[in-house]
């Protein structure tokens, strides 16, 4: 479960932020969503050893490994990277491709092109203890990848050599559990 979901929104001018109540509310909602970020980040770095370089390294490590075994229909490694929900949409996917598809090959080209923040979150599970909670972060996650496809003769369908991919993953953390690591939560798609 995603406790809020990115959406994109329309960028408003500086002039009708200003001078029109619709601007003002904008403003208002995007300070909001800016401070419940900090907040949430604040709590993470409190709680844990967070620092922004290493969990894009992290992040970016587990976009490759869950990708990877995706392709793979390797539906045992998924389960220890994603949670419950992601698994069982994860199970539909791999079941439905491979219908129609006998094998996948997937590969991310590296360096990353661009990965950055859209907003944190803070789930509470017991109200009156706020170091009981999750923590969920909203990745934009911008690669370039290799993609081929192969129907069920083994005959090659689909392939593209350099794709460039935007993709807005959730991922999600528990703060109360020892040695929790993070997981993918949910994918968004705009």
């Amino acid at each position: 479960m995603i406790l809020e979901p990115y959406k994109r929104l329309e960028p408003i001018s500086f002039l009708k932020r200003l001078f029109t109540r619709r601007g003002w509310k904008r403003s208002k909602e995007d300070l909001i969503s800016e401070f419940k970020t900090a907040y949430a980040i604040a709590k993470l770095r409190k709680l844990t050893k967070y620092s922004k370089p290493k969990f894009y390294e992290e992040a970016i490590q587990l976009y490759k490994e869950i990708n990877s075994h995706l392709a793979q229909g390797d539906r045992t490694s998924l389960r220890q990277l994603v949670t419950e929900n992601m698994y069982t949409i994860f199970k539909r996917e791999i079941k439905q491709r491979e219908t129609t598809w006998s094998r996948v090959h997937w590969e991310m080209i590296e360096p990353t092109v661009r990965i950055r923040t859209l907003r944190a979150r803070m789930i509470a599970v017991d109200k009156n203890n706020l170091d009981n909670a999750f923590v969920q972060i909203t990745l934009e996650i911008l690669t370039n990848q290799k993609f081929a496809a192969y129907d069920l003769k083994g005959i090659l369908i689909t392939e593209d050599s350099k794709v460039l991919v935007e993709d807005i993953w959730v991922f999600e953390r528990s703060l109360f559990q020892p040695g929790a690591r993070w997981r993918l939560c949910g994918r968004i798609s705009l």
